[in-house]
């Protein structure tokens, strides 16, 4: 079993649930609060997209990732350079996604979704470190200049 095909299996699994999670996260049930949507627009396509993701902390700063690698949304995202979050994120609501590479502050990000990713996830995440650490995408969220701020 490699961790790549779990991984895939996982999310198709979150695909077919996602409705629900998305009430979910709408009524405020505790447990999913780092849980965002984040949208940008489809890299081919130009049309709106949309997925949830949950919103990782590390040092003050935001970041969004994918642990099984590139994944049509994480394409997107590095083909945009941006990302809306909502709710919205200390840098605001639509914020500027800039891929963090292989380094201390990536293996720190990773090392969060131990603690931040509700469970099952963090079990699984912490199960497949060394997968994530080899494969993993993630994106610093930093303000956009001229753009809202939340109050």
């Amino acid at each position: 079993m490699t961790w790549s095909l779990v991984f895939r299996g996982s999310y198709r699994m979150i695909r077919v649930i996602d409705p629900m999670v998305r009430s979910l996260v709408a009524n405020g049930l505790p447990g999913l609060g780092r849980i965002v949507d984040v949208r940008t627009v489809g890299r081919r396509s130009g049309r709106p997209r949309s997925i949830l993701v949950t919103l990782l902390t590390v040092d003050g700063r935001s970041y969004v990732g994918h642990p099984n690698g590139p994944a049509p949304w994480t394409k997107n995202v590095r083909a945009t350079g941006w990302v809306e979050v909502d709710p919205a994120v200390p840098a605001g609501a639509r914020c500027a996604a800039v891929e963090v590479p292989a380094g201390a502050e990536r293996d720190a990000v990773i090392r969060a979704t131990w603690r931040q990713q509700p469970f099952p996830a963090n079990v699984l995440y912490r199960a497949a470190a060394r997968h994530v650490a080899a494969v993993g995408v993630y994106f610093r969220l930093e303000p956009v200049p001229g753009a809202d701020r939340p109050a």
